[in-house]
């Protein structure tokens, strides 16, 4: 187990900034997600503390030993990347004993650890196989077996199961999470998916343009976004975004009076102007006796109708806005008819119109 520190970690290729004063300091043990769109910064992230990528300036640490200058080999660390890159003239058994055999273990040892991790994979039938002869599924196991032999000081993933189908990227999902876990070795997880961040991470790290947006738990990020990108970024379906006028504590804009309370509607309370009011769509829910223009409603015309068996999600036309709603099937909707949607007023967003901040978040 070990801790990572990353301190002022910047990269640029030119004038291009790639990551930018990056600062994070993992728990021993701690897994954590780097989340965000192509491009934001994370694989060079990624590849900086493997030292794979040297960095522009700033500091790694690895239990409180800088690394910054070290080459891969002298840090200690196993890296999973998204193509498996197994050998394919090599059996299972002998990819997994190579990085050892290279460091020079006994075959005694070699075979120990060879068949500990295996088991610990439920790869033990597969050791005699070819790459060749494997499913994606297994293929994965084989390459996370190879990073994981020697059991080194930090485990890292670059979109390793982006290869796989939903299904088996969700089989695989739950067996990396337990593997660390059990293993309890720290480690960096990067993906684009915003469902893998939230469902593996201790922590994530939500990138864009080089920047870490916001640095937390998942829950704290779903349920406090810092800003516009990070809350449209982290949720499926995305979080709805509203032009809103602020009147007497109360979000309103032609086709919506949204009422906030909780932490939002005391800010909201203290502030006048406009904002950009946030809404998820598991957080709105047509309400067949409500009125158009009462408190704590939004009114529109039902545009597109998504079937998702035990629930169901709607787009509705909202004074120029397009939004989204999902809820439990009941009351029957149509293309076409009308719809008023109640809210859950604790589960309201505003950020600010210039900034796009969430008026919680400390100032900058």
């Amino acid at each position: 187990m070990s801790v990572i520190a990353i301190e002022n970690l910047n990269k640029s290729f030119g004038a291009f900034n790639a990551v930018d004063n990056l600062d994070l300091t993992t728990e021993d043990g701690e897994f954590v997600v780097l989340v965000g769109p192509s491009g934001c910064g994370k694989t060079t992230t990624m590849r900086m503390i493997a030292g794979l990528e040297s960095s522009t300036s700033g500091t790694i640490r690895i239990d409180g030993e800088s690394v910054t200058d070290q080459s891969p080999s002298e840090r200690d660390v196993a890296m999973v990347f998204q193509n498996y890159a197994l050998y394919p003239h090599l059996t299972v058994y002998e990819n997994m004993a190579f990085c050892l055999k290279v460091r020079k273990w006994s075959k005694d040892e070699i075979d120990t650890q060879v068949r500990k991790t295996a088991k610990a994979l439920d790869i033990e039938a597969l050791l005699e196989r070819k790459p060749s002869a494997l499913s994606g599924g297994q293929r994965q196991r084989v390459a996370l077996g190879r990073a994981i032999v020697r059991e080194p000081r930090v485990f890292l993933m670059d979109e390793p199961l982006s290869n796989l189908d939903a299904k088996l990227r969700i089989e695989m999902r739950a067996e990396i999470v337990k593997l660390c876990r059990r293993l309890k070795i720290t480690t960096f997880y990067v993906t684009h998916d915003q469902l893998e961040a939230l469902t593996m991470g201790h922590r994530i790290v939500v990138m864009k343009g080089g920047i870490a947006q916001q640095i937390d738990t998942p829950q704290n990020i779903y349920d406090t976004p810092v800003n516009t990108f990070v809350a449209g970024f982290i949720g499926s379906p995305p979080m709805n975004f509203l032009n809103a006028t602020i009147e007497n504590g109360t979000l309103v804009a032609p086709g919506f009076n949204l009422v906030p309370n909780g932490p939002v509607g005391t800010a909201i309370g203290h502030r006048t102007g406009t904002v950009i009011a946030g809404v998820r769509p598991e957080h709105l829910a047509p309400r067949p006796a409500a009125v158009p223009n009462t408190p704590g409603t939004i009114w529109g015309c039902i545009e597109l109708i998504e079937p998702l068996g035990s629930q169901i999600m709607i787009q509705v036309s909202v004074g120029g806005h397009l939004i989204s709603a999902q809820f439990e099937r009941g009351p029957e909707v149509a293309v076409g008819k009308d719809i008023v949607l109640v809210h859950r007023p604790d589960a309201l967003h505003a950020f600010d119109s210039v900034s796009e901040r969430s008026v919680l978040a400390p100032a900058n």
